[in-house]
């Protein structure tokens, strides 16, 4: 809940996001999980439709909102809207999404946005990269990089999560727009894993760099709304999640070239109830790694690496907004999943966002127009 004071601020216009001070924050929850106790605190709450959060070097946090706002959140304090951003179109599931960081973020101030972009009456989804200021009041030198070849008046599947490999370069997705057979067009955009260098060329390992059997910039296709992906940092490897239908979220590990299905097979059914493509499997098409049935609506993945929580490394941890939840999933050598945890049910409202932090904590966003950012951490009862 808002507070009194966080109200009257905004009614007098003098913030729009308000950050309670460590002093003020809510208390923090503890929790018995499986193999480990831990600790939730919140960092900040009223935030308006957050929907990813980086942490920056000094240990600030760079959060976007979905009606088209960047803001630093510092010492328990929002910044005011970040200016330069580029405008977004805001409709739909569609807005500012998400947020990554150059590995040289820290000499060269480079960071890249995703975001739902109007063309005419339609809109689709856009990369822009651009340069944050040092004293992080503004975006300069904003530059779209990318923008998808096939707009549409619909409002939901835009993605899109961007994970910025070790070189440098882009994978991000892109949902099928609500126009599922998009998803098997090597000559669209939508429902793709696509793979751009910083400066939106075409890499050398694409599969279809040549553009003869598909469009340059596709990695692999058949994805129905991936809004999560992550590259392992202990092995390069990268892994989606993505919604399905009703029914039929996956984890995927997506190689280049190829196709995960989407319409044509899925563990999903219409929401009318009625059959999806042939069925769950058929040549020519990858499985995932691991699939709900029902659904959790999956919002964002990351890998565990990290000193915090030695007993979840390399463990999978998957934001989940219809089940308001945590999910850590324990995989093999292989990399199958063995084993799964759901954590917080309904704790803390929709999970929008999941991040390992530095220290190894684990960052998590709030679904919503009182949004929050939240911290899990060791408990002090920790043995």
């Amino acid at each position: 809940m808002k507070t009194m004071f966080a109200n009257l601020l905004k009614s007098a216009g003098l913030v729009s996001a308000f950050v309670a001070p460590p002093a003020l924050a809510n208390d923090p929850k503890l929790f018995a999980t499986e193999k480990t106790a831990v600790q939730v605190d919140t960092i900040a709450s009223g935030l308006d439709n957050p929907w990813s959060v980086e942490v920056l070097p000094d240990g600030a946090y760079i959060v976007t909102e979905l009606g088209g706002t960047l803001r630093i959140l510092r010492n328990g304090e929002a910044s005011a809207p970040i200016a330069g951003v580029p405008e977004v179109a805001r409709v739909g599931q569609g807005g500012l999404l998400d947020v990554a960081l150059d590995p040289a973020f820290k000499t060269n101030r480079t960071l890249f946005l995703s975001m739902a972009v109007t063309d005419g009456s339609k809109q689709g989804t856009a990369i822009v990269r651009g340069i944050l200021s040092t004293d992080g009041k503004s975006l300069t030198q904003a530059q779209e990089l990318f923008r998808m070849n096939k707009f549409t008046g619909k409002g939901q599947h835009f993605g899109s999560r961007i994970a910025v490999a070790g070189d440098g370069s882009l994978f991000f997705g892109i949902g099928d727009r609500g126009e599922r057979n998009r998803a098997q067009d090597m000559r669209d955009h939508a429902g793709a894993i696509l793979h751009i260098e910083p400066d939106g060329s075409i890499p050398a390992d694409n599969p279809y760099k040549d553009g003869k059997a598909g469009l340059a910039e596709l990695w692999s296709k058949g994805h129905r709304n991936p809004q999560g992906i992550t590259i392992d940092p202990a092995n390069g490897q990268l892994l989606t999640v993505e919604h399905g239908a009703r029914g039929g979220d996956e984890i995927n590990m997506p190689e280049p070239g190829k196709n995960y299905g989407w319409p044509v097979i899925t563990f999903g059914k219409d929401y009318s109830g009625v059959k999806i493509g042939v069925g769950q499997a058929a040549d020519g098409y990858e499985q995932p790694i691991h699939y709900w049935d029902p659904s959790i609506a999956p919002g964002a993945i990351d890998v565990y690496r990290g000193a915090m929580f030695p007993e979840w490394n390399g463990n999978l941890l998957v934001a989940a907004l219809k089940d308001e939840l945590l999910t850590r999933l324990e995989r093999d050598e292989s990399g199958a999943v063995i084993a799964e945890e759901q954590l917080f049910e309904g704790e803390f409202g929709r999970i929008r966002d999941v991040k390992v932090a530095p220290d190894g904590s684990i960052l998590m966003l709030t679904d919503g127009d009182d949004g929050a950012l939240l911290r899990v951490s060791a408990s002090p009862n920790k043995s």
